[in-house]
This record gives structure tokens, sequence and C-alpha cells, in this order.
């Protein structure tokens, strides 16, 4: 995803078997009218990416504990102006785990999301358009801990619904990689 047009093309074709993610296509491509919504201060959301990062097995995620939010998520964050997500994805993974020999598994985003972010800092809830890529990575490579997060593992894909409290988007995530072909 290069850029904003490629964005929308890959959002006018995308189709998901996931119910509670069907509407988000038509509602990425509603906020890409918009020219400040790849910038974090731009409301009522903006456009995240995200690296949902496996090992060579596929048993394994790679999930931060993010400080701010408490909850364990895959790396991801702002795209800070940057319309090239998927860029932005393997920035933040870079930045919150140290990993820079990630590995794309398919072509295009892997899955879609819209989530809200609690009012921090006096700036007031708003929404995360999150386009979330499939990486690989292996479990031999160093690990970093980022100033955003007080914890970075491994977690196999069976002890991640309690983890993160059977999180809807983490599990059909969870769910989207038995689709993918090893």
């Amino acid at each position: 995803m290069e850029s904003r047009a490629a964005l929308i093309n890959a959002l006018t074709v995308y189709t998901t078997k996931f119910k509670e993610e069907q509407p988000f296509a038509l509602q990425f491509r509603e906020l890409l009218k918009s020219t400040g919504c790849y910038h974090r201060d731009h409301l009522p959301g903006h456009i995240t990416g995200s690296a949902w990062i496996v090992d060579e097995d596929r048993t394994h995620v790679l999930l931060i504990h993010h400080n701010n939010l408490n909850k364990w998520l895959q790396p991801g964050g702002h795209a800070d102006g940057d319309e090239n997500v998927l860029n932005v994805a393997l920035r933040e993974a870079n930045e919150e785990t140290g990993l820079s020999n990630l590995i794309q598994l398919t072509p295009g985003f892997f899955d879609l999301d819209i989530h809200p972010i609690p009012t921090r800092k006096g700036f007031p809830e708003h929404f995360h358009f999150d386009v979330r890529f499939l990486f690989q990575a292996s479990k031999k490579d160093e690990l970093k801990i980022s100033e955003e997060s007080s914890d970075l593992k491994w977690i196999n894909l069976e002890d991640i619904p309690t983890l993160t409290q059977n999180n809807p988007s983490i599990l059909r995530m969870i769910k989207k990689l038995d689709t993918i072909a090893n």
C-alpha cells in the first residue's frame, strides 16, 4: 500500500468472511476522503498500521504489552503523515520489537480493524483505523522492548485468547492464520 490511491483500490476489492470486519472497508474509504486522515490529530479517527508477526512454525505471535492501554497487542502505531501503511507497519514493528528482518507473508494487507482509543492527555477519545499486515520472523532474533511497552514476547496461539481477554480483532487474526497456506 504505497499510497492513498493504492489503499483505496485495495479496499474497493477487499472481501472478508468475518462479519464484524465487513463494514470496515467502506468506513476506511470514507475516512480516506479527508486530507488529514494520516495524521494523529485527525478526528474522529486516523490511519494506523500494524504488524501481526508469527514465527516460522506459525504457533506463536509476537505481542507487546502496551503501557498506555494496559493491553497485549500486536506492534503498530500512527502513520504520522506517511501514506505508505506497509512502511508504517514495518517502522512500528522495528521500533517496538527491534526486528528488522520481517518477511511479509501475504500480498497487501491481512486485516482491517477500527477500534476506540480512550481520552488521554487532553486528546479526546477517537478511533484508530488500523491496516494490518502479516509478517514472519525468527524467534532466534534478538528482541528489544520500546519505551511504549512494559513487555514483549512470543505467545503461543493457544494462550492468546486468555492473555488478550478475548479481544475480537486479535481472535479474528488467529482464525485468519488458518486460511493462509504454509
